[in-house]
């Protein structure tokens, strides 16, 4: 739209005069800074506007009647878009390129098909992926039937409520991240706050714990930076094994371990019977991309499907496969990967800088 409204004024102020030929699309993509796509939409919106007219084989011209182009009634929109450079935050790291790339590819593939409605559980292609990115980057045995998507941490959240029952008393770690206390508040349940120490929920808050759910955020804690240790995270277990309770664990960017691989999952370490795993790729990729999933033992698969089948799936088909298809031809990892180096030289750095 903007390049548009650019474009329109210097047809109308003269400076492309009637019948004069307009920037080749790979000429005006490289001078402007966008992709040859978007010029291609704008051309072909001023073609629709009687502005300009396309020659086979020769290229795009301004309309030759100059009383046309003047007694056109411009398009109007209700608010400008804002220069690329004003306001504009670039989110640190993000493969942009790759990504655009990635969307375009799937545009090309999947064509309408981008229009159909997932399933509730999420798209398969998508399940697929995830199920095999866990398999190999965290050693996590899942079928894509146990996996459901849904638009962020935050959204799994509530549905864990509903799946569970509002009657269920949760134990949360003190402090926590704020969101799942208040999302938790707001549908509804008790909640048990837990001290945290050095390495996890303090061992005389777990003793006894009265609660039927504990959601624990185990590596990288936000906002203590707490990790939980081996040992702490089998006192977790054991706290589920003899309650008969049910954990939550809230994978917050363990994926971004710099010295190691990321710790082995209270999940796996469970074998899947009484965990919830939850994770989110608003984290790993970029606020915007509003995608998380949530990885139910097998026994609650059914049960999931009977209470909340009847949910609509909250993340558009298109945007599931273009990170289906980001993780299937090894961008995601790679962005991973990257992402690991530049922490670790930060964090080199800083340590240097301690030690002079």
């Amino acid at each position: 739209m903007q390049l548009y409204r650019l474009l329109l004024q210097d047809i109308i102020r003269g400076r492309y005069m009637p019948g004069a030929k307009l920037p080749s699309k790979r000429e005006l993509a490289a001078e402007t800074g966008v992709s040859l796509i978007t010029v291609e939409h704008t051309y072909a919106m001023l073609c629709d506007e009687g502005y300009a007219v396309s020659r086979e084989r020769s290229g795009i011209y301004v309309a030759d009647d100059e009383e046309q182009i003047m007694a056109q009634p411009p398009m109007v929109f209700s608010e400008p878009l804002p220069h690329k450079a004003e306001g504009h935050k670039t989110v640190e790291g993000f493969p942009f390129s790759e990504f655009a790339k990635t969307m375009r590819r799937v545009l090309n593939t999947y064509g309408e098909a981008i229009l159909e409605k997932a399933p509730y559980n999420g798209c398969l292609v998508l399940r697929q992926a995830i199920a095999g990115y866990l398999l190999r980057f965290r050693g996590m045995q899942a079928s894509p039937e146990q996996i459901v998507i849904g638009a962020g941490a935050e959204y799994l959240y509530g549905l864990i409520v509903q799946l569970l029952g509002r009657e269920k008393r949760y134990g949360i770690e003190d402090p926590s991240y704020e969101k799942i206390r208040l999302v938790y508040e707001a549908n509804g349940v008790k909640l048990i706050p837990l001290r945290l120490e050095g390495d996890g929920i303090a061992q005389d808050a777990l003793d006894g714990l009265k609660a039927d759910v504990l959601h624990v955020t185990p590596y990288h804690s936000f906002p203590s930076g707490i990790s939980a240790s081996v040992s702490k995270r089998r006192e977790y277990l054991r706290w589920a094994e003899h309650s008969g309770g049910i954990m939550i664990e809230d994978d917050y960017e363990s994926e971004f371990a710099v010295f190691h691989k990321p710790a082995e999952t209270i999940y796996s370490m469970d074998g899947g019977k009484r965990v919830i795993y939850l994770n989110t790729f608003s984290k790993t990729l970029a606020p915007s991309v509003r995608i998380g999933y949530m990885l139910l033992p097998p026994e609650l698969v059914e049960l999931y499907r009977e209470k909340l089948g009847f949910y609509s799936c909250t993340v558009p088909v298109f945007d599931q496969y273009t990170l289906a298809e980001f993780i299937n031809n090894g961008e995601f990892e790679r962005h991973i990967n990257r992402m690991r180096r530049r922490f670790r030289a930060m964090h080199r750095a800083v340590k240097n800088a301690e030690e002079q």
